[in-house]
């Protein structure tokens, strides 16, 4: 058998896409299979807190738009409890915690709305108010893993065990997102960018 394994090589690696989409968010790319697309809905409507729409764009390192990403989110509820089976009946009724969008195919765009997480119990510590973020394309062998803070949550920020292991100011900055208001409705814009100047700060795990 060690003789045999002598003789394997390496697997090619492959990226996602470019027709990620169709398999893991096919009503955004027109297609109707399914009844209830998953991961659409993260927070439900009966979930406490306040309502927010998070928006951005994925850009490659030449300063353009990347036009068929796929990102998942990951967040806690307004009291910063996850929907889990080990939390029953600590998260409001519908409330996933978990949601799936892709880019627009014109623009780049990618939004969803959900409602801001609260601080989060860990271990002893809490971390601040955070979404985490898993994002596949076109050109990435590997999921990028990364969070999006809140630029008005500075306090909560300055005490983050993840946000202090990063040793630069400057890089820290790449994981808030900012925060505006339209039509009466609160926007946080969070881009990423995958590469160059300012380079979002990407997590191994």
């Amino acid at each position: 058998m060690r003789q045999q394994l002598d003789y394997l090589k390496e697997s090619p690696s492959q990226t996602a896409g470019p027709y990620v989409h169709i398999g893991l968010a096919p009503g955004a790319a027109g297609f109707d299979i399914y009844k209830q697309e998953l991961g659409w809905d993260i927070a439900g409507p009966n979930a406490d807190g306040e309502r927010i729409r998070v928006e951005g764009t994925v850009i490659d390192g030449m300063g353009s738009p990347i036009k068929d990403v796929l990102l998942e989110a990951w967040q806690a509820n307004s009291r910063g409890i996850y929907a889990h089976p080990e939390h029953p009946g600590e998260v409001e009724d519908g409330f996933r915690g978990w949601g799936r969008v892709i880019t627009d195919f014109e623009t780049g765009e990618w939004a969803f709305e959900t409602i801001k997480p609260g601080p989060i119990q860990d271990g002893g510590g809490v971390m601040a108010p955070h979404i985490s973020l898993w994002i596949v394309a076109r050109g990435i062998n590997i999921g990028l893993n990364t969070r999006l803070y809140f630029e008005d949550e500075s306090e909560a920020n300055s005490r983050d065990p993840v946000i202090n292991l990063i040793e630069w100011e400057r890089r820290r900055q790449t994981l808030l997102a900012r925060r505006s208001t339209r039509d009466g409705k609160i926007v946080y814009r969070f881009d990423i960018k995958l590469q160059g100047e300012d380079e979002t700060v990407f997590f191994d795990i």
